[in-house]
């Protein structure tokens, strides 16, 4: 476990043809079911303090307690999905730690000398910060809130992933606001 924020939760996987990821890690890696969501309704969302209207599309699944997602940029407002993409990189851009004390997990990494670089909410008490500092070439930090129904949605995909027989590999995101 990392003493930084406890347990890496997500590993976040930047492909360009994100069926083609999910065919791949449910038929090859046996990761899944998948739940996609062609784009993402993230509100709030900001890149170096600017505020702009992302295009993303994200598929999560679980192996044990581990997310991998997989996101593919379907427009070119800045990113730093983008950004790893530009660099002629694909593959993990970044690890993300979850928290149920969003603030005060932000004000620790503040107070260490991180920096926010991109951020934004997914629905109720799902805020989310990638922080600019990469560590390791092109893999940064993210620290998402899992309060509510994005945590819960978290739940009901790695509850899927536990007995999961290869069948209906490719199923929609829940309504986050009836979960």
């Amino acid at each position: 476990m990392s003493t930084l924020l406890g347990p890496i939760r997500q590993l976040g996987i930047v492909v360009d043809d994100i069926e083609a990821g999910m065919k791949h890690w449910s038929e090859v890696m046996g990761v899944g079911p998948w739940y996609y969501n062609p784009q993402v309704p993230i509100e709030d969302y900001t890149y170096d303090g600017e505020s702009y209207q992302p295009h993303n599309s994200v598929a999560l699944a679980n192996s044990g307690d581990m997310q991998v997602e997989l996101i593919q940029t379907r427009n070119d407002v800045p990113s730093m999905y983008r950004d790893y993409m530009q660099k002629g990189l694909r593959g993990l851009q970044h690890v993300a730690f979850w928290t149920n004390e969003f603030d005060k997990d932000l004000a620790m990494m503040l107070d260490k000398g991180f920096t926010v670089k991109m951020s934004g909410k997914v629905g109720e008490n799902g805020r989310f910060v990638y922080f600019a500092e990469e560590h390791h070439p092109g893999t940064c930090i993210e620290l998402s809130e899992v309060l509510g129904p994005k945590g819960r949605m978290f739940d009901l995909i790695r509850e899927a992933s536990q007995d999961w027989d290869g069948a209906d590999p490719v199923r929609p995101f829940p309504d986050l606001s009836k979960i």
